[in-house]
Parts: structure tokens; C-alpha cells; sequence
């Protein structure tokens, strides 16, 4: 028996599908990576804009 057409298409789609997934989520870590840093930085720039010139509360 030989491979239809169909056959050896589905094998190369599941080739391109195991290729990508052995890459690895590279791309949703860098996303979570940037914005991790972004509200980190939104942090200090209210922590030193916003408490800190106003001062020690009484």
C-alpha cells in the first residue's frame, strides 16, 4: 500500500506542529517577561513621584 496525497500531508503538518511545540513558548515568556517589567516600572514611578515627595505622614 502506499501513501495517499491526504497521508502525507497530515504527516507533515504533524512534523510542523512537533517542531514548533519542541521550540517551546518562547514568545509567551517574553510577553510575560515584558509585562512583569512594565508594571515594575509603574511601581517605582508612582513609588518615587507620587509617596515619596509627599513626604513622612504625621
Amino acid at each position: 500500500m502506499s501513501d495517499s496525497p491526504s497521508d502525507r500531508t497530515h504527516s507533515a503538518e504533524d512534523q510542523a506542529v512537533d517542531d514548533i511545540v519542541r521550540r517551546g513558548p518562547s514568545g509567551a515568556i517574553a510577553l510575560a517577561g515584558t509585562a512583569t517589567a512594565i508594571v515594575i516600572g509603574l511601581w517605582f514611578a508612582f513609588y518615587f513621584l507620587v509617596f515619596l515627595p509627599r513626604g513622612v505622614i504625621q
